[in-house]
C-alpha cells in the first residue's frame, strides 16, 4: 500500500520541523544558563546544552503543539544531567574498584615495612622530577583537582595543548615507574645512586 503524500503537505511537514528547529535554537541562551545552574563549569553547560537540542530535534515529533517548549527543553535536560550523572558515577564506581586492586595499590597495602613504601613514594617523586617542566606544570595542576580551562587559562596555552601535554606526562610516568606494573620487581632508581 502507498502513501500518497501531496506536495503541499510535504513541504508543510519540512516548514514545521524546521520552524521547530527554528524555535529550539532561540532557547539557547536560556538553555545555556539553566544548564550552568546543573553544571557551574561553562564548558561542560555547552555540552549539556548541544546535547539537549539534539534530542530535541531529533524527538521533534514527541513534542505537543500548544504546550510549553521551553519546560520541554528544560526537562530533556534535566534528564540527560541526570543520566549523564548516573553514567559518570558508575564509571567512578569502576575506576576505584580497579584502583583498589591495581598492582600499585597493592604494593602499599601489602607493604609492612614502612621503608619499602617510602623507596616507591621517593620513586615516584624521582619520576615527577624528571618530567619536563612543559609537562609536569599541567600534570600537577590537573593531579590536583584544576580543569583543562583552567590550567590552559593559567599557562596562556590552548586546551588541546593541555590535554595533549597531560597524556604525554601520563605515558612518561607509566615507562618511568615501569618496574611496579606486576608488582615490585626492583626500584627504578636504583642503578642511579
Amino acid at each position: 500500500m502507498f502513501v500518497n503524500v501531496s506536495v503541499q503537505n510535504f513541504n508543510r511537514l519540512q516548514m514545521t520541523k524546521i520552524e521547530f528547529n527554528t524555535m529550539v535554537l532561540r532557547q539557547a541562551s536560556s538553555l545555556r544558563s539553566y544548564a550552568l545552574h546543573f553544571t557551574h563549569d561553562a564548558d561542560d553547560a555547552n555540552d549539556l546544552v548541544q546535547d539537549t537540542m539534539l534530542k530535541a530535534i531529533t524527538y521533534y515529533n514527541k513534542f505537543k503543539e500548544g504546550t510549553n517548549l521551553k519546560g520541554w527543553l528544560y526537562t530533556i535536560m534535566k534528564n540527560t544531567f541526570i543520566n549523564n550523572y548516573r553514567r559518570f558515577v558508575k564509571m567512578s564506581t569502576f575506576v576505584t574498584k580497579s584502583e583498589e586492586i591495581s598492582s600499585a595499590n597493592l604494593v602499599f597495602s601489602s607493604t609492612k615495612n614502612q621503608g619499602e613504601s617510602k623507596f616507591v613514594m621517593d620513586d615516584i617523586r624521582r619520576a615527577l622530577d624528571r618530567l619536563p617542566e612543559d609537562y609536569y606544570v599541567p600534570f600537577t595542576m590537573y593531579f590536583e583537582g584544576h580543569k583543562y580551562h583552567e590550567i590552559a587559562d593559567h599557562l596562556t596555552i590552548p586546551i588541546g595543548t593541555v590535554k595533549t601535554r597531560i597524556h604525554v606526562a601520563r605515558k612518561l610516568l607509566k615507562k618511568n615507574l615501569k618496574a611496579y606494573d606486576n608488582g615490585v620487581k626492583k626500584p627504578i632508581f636504583a642503578e642511579e645512586e
